[in-house]
Parts: structure tokens; sequence; C-alpha cells
């Protein structure tokens, strides 16, 4: 929470040129990058500011070069870099818009680099936040197949919904590996624990499959057996929300393929509120904290 921000442009410096006042933007995890500014960056140079490792700067709880902290979110005006200022299309709606800018394109990045669409079938481990715009991109994209892997099988509909074609329930079947053995191309894993069974998940892969983590779980991942990569030349990689091109990519793929996430809208004096129900896992599937004032007032 906190950095995924949409409003109104009030006020732009000199030399902003891609955006004007008064025009509905929206800021991701990430502020700034380096952009050059101490010397050859081979990220930002080639579009992929989220990888800068000279200087990532996150909208919220950061520093930016003149020193002063991000904020994110949790305020009523926000200033940063206009590069990472991004113009929402009109067809998007402001309470959709917000979550796409993290949870969405942490999603959408993976699945068009690793070329998600005609002729793969596509796994996403985990129906959250993160996996219902998984299971969007996918369909969106034009996969041959998405199969939702949860524990349990209370999200199947709404995973079917979404798009979904398939749905492993793992809770629910001792034999879902074998069953299910080799029929992937590439996963998105958004799931966080550390106990998830990933060597079976990678049996899941077909020749040259690809699991691609998004999650992050603290106490790292868990172990697993060699051979699968070995004997099906599988690939582990991971991916890190989305550069400014990736996501005015990604709001034109939702306007395109009219991609709606699911997603309510909570008064931000409810952000406490919000933040508990979050942990306890009730959103369906996001939400989005709205500054009332501000959005009666037009901004």
């Amino acid at each position: 929470m906190g950095h995924e921000i949409v409003g109104r442009v009030v006020r732009v410096g000199t030399q902003v040129r891609d955006v004007q006042i008064g025009d509905r933007v929206g800021v991701g995890a990430q502020a700034d990058s380096c952009q050059g500014r101490g010397g050859d960056c081979e990220a930002c140079a080639s579009g992929n500011e989220n990888y800068c490792t000279i200087k990532h700067i996150g909208t919220y709880n950061s520093r930016h070069y003149n020193g002063g902290k991000s904020y994110g979110g949790y305020a009523t005006y926000y200033r940063g870099p206009a590069h990472f200022v991004i113009k929402i299309p009109d067809a998007i709606s402001s309470v959709e818009a917000a979550p796409m800018l993290c949870a969405g394109v942490t999603t959408y990045t993976p699945l068009k680099f690793h070329g998600a669409g005609p002729g793969k079938k596509v796994g996403v481990i985990g129906l959250g936040g993160l996996g219902h715009f998984a299971v969007m991109w996918a369909k969106a994209l034009g996969a041959d197949k998405v199969v939702v892997v949860s524990r349990s099988s209370a999200k199947k509909e709404d995973a079917l919904k979404m798009g979904a074609d398939d749905f492993i329930a793992t809770g629910e079947d001792s034999d879902w590996a074998t069953k299910n053995a080799s029929t992937l191309d590439l996963i998105i894993s958004t799931v966080s624990n550390t106990d998830m069974p990933l060597g079976k998940y990678l049996d899941l892969l077909r020749l040259d499959g690809t699991l691609v983590q998004v999650g992050a779980p603290d106490d790292g991942l868990p172990g697993f057996r060699g051979f699968p990569l070995i004997l099906k030349r599988i690939k582990i990689t991971g991916s890190m929300i989305g550069s400014p091109s990736d996501i005015r990519d990604m709001f034109q793929l939702a306007v395109d393929k009219n991609v709606r996430p699911w997603v309510e809208a909570i008064p931000m004096k409810d952000a406490n509120k919000a933040i508990l129900d979050m942990e306890k896992g009730k959103p369906r599937y996001r939400y989005t904290l709205v500054n009332e004032p501000e959005v009666k007032a037009g901004l």
C-alpha cells in the first residue's frame, strides 16, 4: 500500500513534456532510477529502469536524489520525476488503474517477456491480488490455456470467471503433480510461503519450460531436486515490477482486451482496517484506497 498512486496533475516543471496540468496520471512502485546521471547504466539505457542497480528509488519509504524522502500515496499531494508518471487511458477508471501500477505490471511484465500468447500454456500459482491479474493478462495475451494452481478449490469459480481454463487444487488431490506433469510452458508463481512444493511445480513444466517467481518469500525459496532442471532444460527466474514503458503497454492491453481487475474502493480513513483485511486474506482481489475530498474536488 502507498506505492500505487493515481491523481490529477496540478503542477509541472519547465522540462516536463509528456504530461500536463489536468492529466489523470499514475505512479507505480518505482519513483526514479539513475537514468544515466552518474554514468553509463545498462538497465536504464535499455528501457529496463526497474532493474537499475545504481539508484532504484521506491515510491514509498525511499530517498530522492535531492535527499527528500518519498512518502508514496499517503498524502494529499505527490511530487516526483515525470519520467515515472504515466498517463492513464480514459477507458480505465482510477480505482482499476491504481492496482495495475504494481500488482498488475508485476505479472504482466514476465508474461510478456517470456512470450505468453498463442501456442503457450500458462500456469498461475496462487489466486490473490497478483495471481488474479496474471490469469487475466495471460488470457488477454492469447495463451492457449491458463491453469490456476491453489491449495483448495475455494476460488475455483472466481478463477474460471476471470478466464482460467482449468484449476488444480493441490490440497484435494494427492496425485495432482503426476496427473498434470509436463503440461505447461510457463508458470507465474505469485505465492510467498517457504513451504510451497516447488519441486512438484517444476514437474508441471514441459521441455524448456520456465517458472517465474514474483512472490518474495521472507526466508527464501524451498529446496528442490536438480534433475527436473537438467532433464527438461527448465529455467527458474524472477521478475521485478515493470518499467514506465511496460506500464504503458499494459494499460494499452487492458484497453484493447477490456481487462477489468476485481477491485474494491475503500475510503482512505479506513486504511487501517484494509491492512487488517489484507492480512486475513479477505480482499477479492485488490483494495484501492480513495482520498474522498480530492475525488469530490476532481483531483
